[in-house]
């Protein structure tokens, strides 16, 4: 009898060991690919940061951080590029935070009449690619065929027809309102789903207490929302960082280097066959992107502790 129990206990736990390893076996696969086709590209990438390859040449050389050297020295073209990469996050960060988190709140009006309709028209262009939509914004810029120089000469307002692509002074709030306008949909979407399950009762109190509509947003809307905002705030600032589609189908990082960023940067050595430069420039990319993260998600963690 002693025996039989230890048997069955022993089959016990190797069918509670073959549980635990069931999920490996679905997962196995998934990370091979991740450790193949991600991973491994990325540490192989960073090794060549290292090094002087090129196209041009079958030998590879290491040059150590000379690289990095030429990326950060005064007055490089690559400084433009980062600043430039900073300053569309932050700014395209903010506009689509804003305008969707705006838009959010209008649509969940009561007097608003077809809402849904609404609705589907502002995400509708979260579907379309961005080379699809950076394009038709191309034709639509144009500065003499275009439809919004065209439609403002028509209606007698010809002063305001500009070289929305080609002007230094506009081209790049040019770029950043075309990609907000693409971009703020999502945004509105999420902050409707968490406006939606917030209690009307907070509202029905603070009503009953006098509380106008601005402080009702202050003092409920905001602080209930703040990990919808965190969140689309991150895939904000992630997409800002590597930002690529939308440049280069409207502008290609022109006029000069007036709208050009990391990625546009990386593509164009890459073009060049300096593929060194180009993998020190996706490293750099990477890290910056890497520790940015890691100060966000610590923030998030530090709130919610004090919370």
């Amino acid at each position: 009898m002693g025996e039989i129990t230890h048997r069955r206990a022993g089959m016990g736990e190797r069918d509670m060991n073959r549980k635990k390893l069931y999920p490996w076996y679905f997962a196995s696969g998934a990370a091979v690919l991740f450790f193949l086709l991600c991973f491994l590209p990325g540490i192989l990438g960073i090794a060549y940061s290292f090094t002087d390859w090129n196209q041009f040449s079958d030998e590879i050389n290491f040059v150590g951080l000379g690289n990095y050297k030429r990326i950060f020295a005064g007055g490089s073209d690559y400084l433009t590029y980062i600043g430039n990469t900073v300053m569309f996050t932050v700014v395209t960060t903010a506009m689509k935070t804003v305008a969707g988190f705006a838009l959010a709140l209008l649509l969940t009006q009561k007097f608003i009449k077809c809402k849904n309709l609404h609705r589907m028209i502002i995400f509708s262009p979260q579907v379309m690619s961005y080379l699809v939509v950076g394009l038709v914004f191309k034709s639509m810029l144009h500065p003499t065929t275009g439809f919004l120089n065209n439609f403002l000469r028509d209606i007698g307002l010809g002063v305001l027809a500009k070289n929305w692509l080609t002007d230094l002074q506009l081209v790049f709030p040019t770029v950043m309102t075309v990609d907000t306008w693409k971009g703020m949909g999502y945004i509105m979407v999420v902050t409707i789903a968490g406006l939606m399950s917030v209690s009307p009762e907070y509202y029905e109190a603070a009503s009953i207490d006098g509380a106008g509509f601005f402080q009702k947003l202050w003092n409920i809307t905001i602080p209930l929302l703040k990990p919808v905002l965190v969140n689309v705030t991150v895939l904000n600032i992630t997409y800002g960082l590597r930002v690529f589609d939308m440049i280069y189908s409207l502008t290609n990082g022109g006029p000069g280097n007036a709208t050009a960023v990391m990625n546009t940067a990386v593509y164009k050595e890459f073009s060049k066959g300096d593929l060194a430069m180009g993998t020190t420039l996706s490293s750099v990319l990477f890290l910056f992107v890497l520790t940015i993260l890691y100060f966000i998600i610590k923030s998030m963690e530090n709130s919610e502790v004090e919370a």
